[in-house]
């Protein structure tokens, strides 16, 4: 039987070898027709995708996509100048890298004179909020002595011109309609409560002062943000009764009154000079994830004035932006009335705002993230915008801008649909 078996081998083994030579060019026939099928396949279902996006783009409206290596894999009115809204951070985001650098620190410094005042100078920190002003009356505590009487502080706010009046801020309580300037804390708002007992502060770190109080009662408000105005220098004095209130509770006595005035720097002692905690790009990944309209445009200002000298205002930032997206952008025919994308007067096109997505990409990762997005929103009445990256899964990253200029639409079903696509 062995022997037969053995006989049977050489037989056996042509057999498999035949079937072999029959199976491995159909299998091989079977799979290119699959990868065929498969080629075939996603760039149609790709071009309906892309069909499907294109017919929710209205007149109003313009959409580009371009892939890691910067072809355009979609685009419908690219080049139709639109409103921008919030998105339009982005592009104040770099000019202000451009003009300050990434680990540029705002300053606050103080001053005492001949006659005992404590004088406060501004130079536009955005990020004075109660716990870092608690610190630094902490700090001046120490360097001022507790036998030492103040007579009055002095707010000094010069650094930047005013009247500074941001086209798209109206007078409303709302945080994104708070003014700048050059010494400001807590984003020139109180935010309080209203209960039996009367107003409260709705901020366990800071206090409702009677000033602001008082404001508060004049205008008969209930709850919410009382934004702090230029007129009278109420959002100056206020910032010099917070640094008062918080010296105070750090022993140091004052006879005198908070009032608005000028450092002498010839003649007034310098005693400390805070620089900031937070970087330029620390500051950029905050205002990016709350869209801060007044810490934007305080670095708007920042800018124009680090190009063009003080005092800071807003045409010195208009001419700094505008000369950033020319000669180093290359972008041209843009109007740009403020930074942060409130005003209308705003305009930019798609395809240009892409420019600014090509630049501004060694920093996206600044911007929020959901899944494989990262990105920033525009949202005005009428108006709603979106830009950002989407990863490709190869390591790179695909660029894309949204923008409605149509009363009633949103991004978010185009979102859907390219988000899909782009898997």
């Amino acid at each position: 039987m062995i022997e037969n078996s053995m006989q049977a081998l050489p037989s056996l083994k042509l057999s498999l070898r035949n079937s072999r030579s029959l199976i491995w060019p159909v299998a091989a026939t079977l799979l290119v027709i699959w990868v065929l099928m498969l080629i075939m396949a996603t760039p149609s279902a790709a071009a309906d995708g892309f069909v499907s996006i294109k017919s929710l783009i209205g007149p109003h409206d313009a959409l580009i996509v371009s892939d890691s290596k910067g072809r355009t894999i979609i685009s419908k009115n690219k080049n139709k100048k639109l409103v921008p809204a919030s998105i339009l951070k982005l592009l104040t985001s770099l000019v202000a890298l451009h003009y300050l650098g990434p680990d540029y620190r705002y300053a606050t410094e103080f001053y005492l004179d001949r006659h005992s005042n404590l004088k406060i100078k501004g130079f536009g920190d955005p990020l004075l909020i109660s716990e870092i002003i608690n610190d630094i009356a902490a700090r001046l505590s120490e360097l001022i002595g507790g036998s030492a009487v103040i007579n009055d502080l002095v707010v000094d706010d010069s650094y930047f011109n005013q009247p500074l009046t941001i086209p798209g801020i109206s007078s409303s309580s709302q945080p994104f309609d708070a003014p700048n300037g050059a010494l400001c804390v807590n984003f020139n708002t109180v935010f309080f409560k209203h209960r039996k007992s009367g107003y409260i502060s709705a901020e366990a770190q800071t206090p409702l002062l009677p000033y602001a109080e008082k404001k508060i009662r004049a205008r008969n408000l209930k709850n919410g943000r009382f934004i702090l105005s230029h007129l009278e220098n109420e959002n100056t004095i206020y910032a010099g009764k917070l640094f008062q209130y918080f010296l105070k509770q750090h022993g140091v006595e004052f006879s005198g009154t908070v009032t608005p005035g000028r450092v002498n720097e010839t003649e007034d002692k310098l005693i400390y000079r805070y620089s900031s905690r937070f970087s330029l790009t620390q500051i950029i990944s905050k205002l990016l994830e709350h869209s801060n309209n007044f810490t934007t445009n305080q670095l708007f200002i920042t800018s124009g004035l680090e190009a063009l000298g003080p005092p800071g205002n807003l045409g010195k930032g208009v001419a700094a932006a505008l000369d950033y997206t020319s000669n180093v952008l290359d972008i041209k025919n843009l109007s740009i009335v403020e930074g942060s994308g409130i005003s209308r007067r705003n305009r930019i096109s798609a395809h240009q705002m892409l420019r600014v997505l090509d630049e501004f990409e060694p920093h996206h990762r600044l911007m929020r993230k959901k899944g494989r997005e990262f990105y920033k929103t525009g949202t005005l009445y009428g108006v709603n915008t979106r830009a950002g990256y989407i990863a490709d899964g190869k390591g790179g990253l695909y660029r894309y801008v949204v923008m409605i200029n149509t009363p009633g639409k949103s991004t978010k079903p185009i979102m859907r649909n390219l988000l899909k696509i782009l898997e």
